[in-house]
């Protein structure tokens, strides 16, 4: 079998990913995706000259360093090699449906998953009045991990003048209540739709939320199956082959924050001795035989 790995050159969970892949099927391949060039007079997808409509299958670890709407663009070429008969994990269509926050928000809210008190408006009055009633708000952008651009506005006299500058950078403002997580939440990792383990990110002192970009570290922890039914709730209307659910227990009960769009191995690895690639890889072998 021909199984690419879309990535990042350098980035050591795409690289184990590759390095997986080679070792079950003999032949590596790490695609950066931004340097590849739809042919369309041709009908074919190049990489470093080669039609990638060759492989057998693609696992999508990441297709940038961060989030941004330009990653909607680099689906829509896996989209098109979806379309030329290559498997692609997880589907890219299934992909855009979680890498936009709000999208995400929308589809568990409608699926009925419980989430913090969240209001999204364009309008900063509305966004004064969130403040006032949340009494200290996050807001986040629609295209964000790890808190990047998250910004917390409290009810204080600068709250108009702090909305005001968030607002000119986010036209579309994704306010949600800011929660008390106990100093941890989860990140339930699903593979295939089934259980896979669940990790705690444990916040640093003084930072206010647990994400390893702001000193958060990783524990092994096992939840109460009650709130692994709630991920997998969760993550089911997505349809994604490999995911992480970040989960954090409230003094209102477990709520959900967001699923991710591909999943992270760095939480797996520190607190289990699972390998993730390896198991990615051969749920992808297993899914082309049948």
């Amino acid at each position: 079998m021909k199984i690419g790995v879309v990535g990042t050159q350098g980035g050591w969970s795409s690289e184990w990913l590759a390095d997986m892949a080679a070792a079950r099927t003999g032949e590596r391949l790490l695609i950066e995706i931004h340097r590849t060039a739809l042919d369309l007079d041709h009908n074919r997808l190049l990489y470093q000259g080669v039609d990638l409509a060759g492989l057998d299958a693609v696992i999508v670890k990441k297709i940038g360093s961060r989030y941004s709407p330009d990653l909607l663009d680099r689906l829509e070429l896996l989209r098109f090699l979806k379309a030329r008969g290559v498997a692609v994990f997880s589907d890219p269509l299934a992909i855009i449906r979680v890498l936009d926050r709000l999208s995400c928000t929308v589809s568990l809210r409608l699926a009925g998953i419980p989430m913090p008190p969240t209001t999204i408006t364009e309008d900063p009055g509305i966004a004064l009045t969130t403040v006032r009633r949340y009494r200290e708000a996050v807001f986040k952008p629609l295209f964000s991990t790890k808190a990047r651009g998250m910004t917390i506005i409290a009810d204080t006299p600068a709250a108009p003048e702090e909305i005001d500058a968030y607002r000119a950078q986010h036209r579309v403002m994704y306010i949600q209540q800011k929660i008390e997580l106990g100093g941890r939440d989860m990140g339930i990792v699903f593979l295939g739709g089934q259980y896979l383990t669940t990790y705690a990110r444990c916040k640093e002192e003084g930072a206010w939320n647990t994400t390893t970009a702001s000193g958060g570290r990783y524990q092994a922890l096992q939840p109460h199956p009650s709130i692994i039914e709630l991920a997998r709730r969760a993550q089911e209307p997505f349809g994604l082959d490999f995911t992480c659910v970040d989960v954090a227990e409230t003094p209102e009960g477990p709520m959900v924050f967001e699923v991710s769009a591909f999943g992270g191995f760095r939480g797996i690895k520190e607190t289990s001795d699972l390998n993730p690639a390896a198991l990615y890889v051969d749920y992808v072998i297993n899914r082309l035989k049948k």
